[in-house]
């Protein structure tokens, strides 16, 4: 779900080339949501192996990152913890989303609807403990370093990004990690580099959201950001305040300023939310201000090419001699390092 200001943020499209030798903290559950959602059939089915696992995650999670490994890039994923209370209505929504959407799936396979199917489909993703354990397992193989947050994974990532010198961005297709301080966020970092359109294809570039640009941009400040998320529709109010807009939001934190005087002027509105859908905007404002989140060190692990070829030929069915070719280029990459690393000492 998300917050939703695209239509009032700068933002700059980059090369990956622009982010070689910075490390990245990934936001992993949106990046796997991501990768479960368009690594599909053409009906929408997702990638399995012969036992009927869903494979699309572990896809992702090897042929995108081995490329942007290969591009210099180095890569944390951060993983969700608990989840705030507040969050238990977005998770309502998703599950009702759910439901519908599988009676719409069934009623498009009958007949035999493959667009309808495709579309569908995407909207039916559950991501279990055990594919969850598994990415984090392929990861560290991969020489990816896991951090597990204590709360949200979007939250700690954007701390790490604020407070540790060795990160330089938080990487997510949500703006919520703006809310959260992210000094940088990469949107586009995961995608495919080509996605197809009606017109035909369009190459895919990661964008560069800086967030003092944002702020000068918009004439605000974090706290007035954080209020203007909240007026849109955050994950711990997915209605947002009624009649209100993104470029509507930006008028109203402009004028009152002070979080008190901006929900008073929309505290009408808010009434007005059906009662499961009425919040407290200090609540949510806490959330965004003090995240739960904690100083966390975390390691880039060696190459285990064995643990690779364990998870995915053997486990889940992925062709031998694709993966093969994909460890021999991390080993390669490994090896670069390593020669780069001695050399530093002459």
């Amino acid at each position: 779900m998300g917050l939703n200001i695209r239509e009032i943020i700068p933002r700059k499209e980059i090369e990956l080339s622009d982010l070689k030798g910075k490390t990245i903290c990934v936001d992993a559950f949106n990046t796997l949501y991501q990768f479960l959602s368009t690594i599909r059939q053409p009906d929408g089915t997702p990638l399995m192996d012969s036992k009927k696992r869903v494979t699309s995650h572990l896809s992702g999670i090897f042929y995108r990152n081995v490329n942007l490994i290969a591009d210099g890039i180095k890569l944390v994923y951060v993983f969700d913890g608990k989840p705030p209370e507040l969050k238990f209505r977005t998770h309502e929504i998703r599950k009702e989303g759910r439901e519908i959407a599988e009676e719409r799936y069934n009623e498009a396979k009958k007949k035999e609807d493959i667009e309808a199917m495709r579309r569908y489909s995407s909207q039916l993703i559950r991501l279990d403990e055990e594919m969850i354990n598994e990415s984090k397992e392929l990861l560290e193989a991969m020489g990816i370093a896991v951090v597990q947050a204590p709360g949200e994974g979007e939250a700690e990532a954007a701390y790490l990004a604020k407070t540790n010198s060795d990160v330089y961005a938080s990487a997510s297709q949500d703006y919520d990690s703006l809310l959260f301080g992210a000094p940088r966020l990469v949107r586009n970092l995961t995608l495919a580099r080509r996605r197809k359109t009606f017109s035909g294809w369009t190459e895919v570039k990661p964008e560069l959201i800086e967030l003092e640009r944002v702020l000068e941009f918009l004439k605000i400040n974090l706290d007035q950001l954080i209020c203007l998320g909240i007026l849109v529709g955050t994950d711990y109010n997915p209605k947002g305040v009624p009649g209100i807009g993104q470029k509507k939001a930006l008028q109203v934190v402009q004028r009152f300023k002070q979080p008190v005087l901006i929900f008073k002027e929309v505290e009408e509105k808010i009434n007005s939310l059906p009662e499961e859908d009425r919040f407290d905007w200090r609540d949510i404002f806490e959330l965004f201000h003090k995240p739960n989140v904690a100083n966390i060190d975390f390691k880039f692990k060696k190459l285990d090419e064995e643990k690779i070829r364990k998870i995915l030929v053997e486990e889940h069915d992925f062709s031998e001699e694709r993966v093969n070719k994909q460890i021999e280029r991390l080993k390669e990459i490994a090896e670069k390092n390593k020669q780069k690393g001695l050399n530093e000492w002459f």
